[in-house]
C-alpha cells in the first residue's frame, strides 16, 4: 500500500515538472530556474542583427547650366554633355533642315559597321562624275584605282570627298541599297526627324526627287554623333588631321587633309564633320574634351565658313566653363 502511494506521488511530481517546464522556459524567472536545474543551456540565444540599409552614394557632379549661352551667327545650335546626355544649349534644335556633308557621318557609320575595312573598293566613273557634274567636294580619286575601304573612309571624312561617298556606296550594295540602310539605321537610333536621299548630302538627287526630303535636325545630328564617337575607329578617323596613302600596284598615292579647322584651332577638339551647300549654309558637327568633360554639338546654317568654327568654339568655351554641381533631384 505504501509503495502504491509513493509511486502515485512520484508520478504527480513528474507530471507537474513536465507541465511546468515549457511555462517556465518563457518567463525570465522560469528560465533562470531551469538553467540552475540544468534543464536548459546557460548559453543565451543569439540576438538578431539589426538591419542597416546600404547608404545611397552621392551623385557625381555634372556640368550645370548657369547664365545664357553666347550670341551666335548660326541660326541653329545644339550642345550636349556627351557623358551624361544633358542638353546644355538648344536653339531651334528640333527644326528639320538640310545638313549638307554632315550626311557623311552616317555614311561612315554604315561602312564601318557593315563593310570589311580591308575590302578593296574600285573607283568607278560615277564617283568621278558626282564631283565634276554636281560641283561636289573631292578626294581626288582616280577612276580604276582600288583602295582598301579603311583608307577610303579617310578620303570621305577629311577632304569630305563626294567621290569617296559614291565609291563606298557602290561597293557596299549600290547607292539605292546603301541609302536604304542609312535610313533604317537612323530609325534604329530613334532619329525620327532624319531622312537621307544620298550618301554625300549634295543637292543633286537622282530620279527627280526633291532635296527637301534630305534633312535632319541639330538634335538628331548630336545624338548620331554621340553614338558614332563611341566607336573607336570612327573616333580615330574624325580627329585625324592628315592621312597619307602610299602608292601601290592597285592605286595612286593620296594625301588628305581635314577641312575641319577646329581640329587645329581649338585645344581638345576631337572632330567631327563639316558641311556646306548654298541651301544648307555652313554646317559643323563638333566634339571636344577638356579636364575629363566631353562635349558634342552642332551649328547649322551659319552665314560664313569662319562663323561656324567661331560659333563652335564659343559654345565649347561656355560649356566647359559651367560649374560642376550635384544634379538636381527630379520633382516628386
Amino acid at each position: 500500500m505504501k509503495r502504491r502511494v509513493l509511486a502515485a506521488i512520484l508520478l504527480c511530481i513528474a507530471l507537474g515538472i513536465l507541465l511546468l517546464t515549457p511555462i517556465l522556459a518563457f518567463t525570465p524567472y522560469g528560465a533562470h530556474i531551469l538553467r540552475v536545474m540544468g534543464a536548459v543551456s546557460a548559453t543565451p540565444s543569439p540576438s538578431p542583427i539589426a538591419f542597416t540599409p546600404t547608404p545611397i552614394p552621392s551623385p557625381s557632379p555634372v556640368l550645370t547650366i548657369q547664365g545664357t549661352p553666347p550670341p551666335l551667327q548660326s541660326k541653329i545650335a545644339y550642345l550636349m554633355d556627351a557623358t551624361t546626355g544633358n542638353v546644355l544649349v538648344n536653339e531651334n534644335g528640333e527644326l528639320p533642315v538640310q545638313m549638307a556633308s554632315t550626311t557623311k557621318i552616317m555614311t561612315a557609320l554604315i561602312a564601318i559597321q557593315t563593310g570589311n575595312l580591308d575590302q578593296l573598293v574600285t573607283i568607278h566613273q560615277d564617283a568621278y562624275n558626282e564631283v565634276w557634274l554636281h560641283d561636289g567636294s573631292s578626294a581626288g580619286l582616280v577612276v580604276g584605282d582600288r583602295l582598301p575601304l579603311k583608307d577610303l573612309l579617310y578620303g570621305l571624312m577629311l577632304p569630305s570627298g563626294d567621290d569617296a561617298a559614291i565609291a563606298i556606296a557602290d561597293a557596299l550594295g549600290g547607292v539605292p541599297s546603301f541609302v536604304q540602310r542609312m535610313n533604317l539605321f537612323a530609325y534604329h537610333l530613334h532619329l525620327f526627324q532624319t531622312h537621307y536621299l544620298n550618301p554625300d548630302g549634295l543637292n543633286y538627287v537622282p530620279n527627280g526627287e526633291s532635296i527637301a526630303n534630305h534633312y535632319s535636325t541639330a538634335t538628331d545630328l548630336v545624338r548620331l554623333a554621340r553614338y558614332a564617337i563611341s566607336i573607336p575607329f570612327f573616333a580615330q578617323l574624325v580627329q585625324t588631321k592628315t592621312y597619307t596613302v602610299p602608292p601601290t600596284i592597285n592605286h595612286h598615292s593620296y594625301i588628305w587633309t581635314s577641312i575641319n579647322q577646329l581640329l587645329s584651332s581649338y585645344p581638345g577638339a576631337t572632330g567631327i564633320k563639316t558641311g556646306f551647300t548654298p541651301q544648307a549654309g555652313y554646317c559643323l558637327v563638333f566634339s571636344a574634351t577638356r579636364a575629363g568633360q566631353n562635349l558634342v554639338g552642332v551649328v547649322l546654317d551659319s552665314p560664313t565658313e569662319p562663323g561656324r568654327f567661331q560659333d563652335a568654339a564659343a559654345l565649347l568655351n561656355w560649356g566647359f566653363a559651367l560649374p560642376l554641381l550635384p544634379p538636381t533631384p527630379p520633382a516628386a
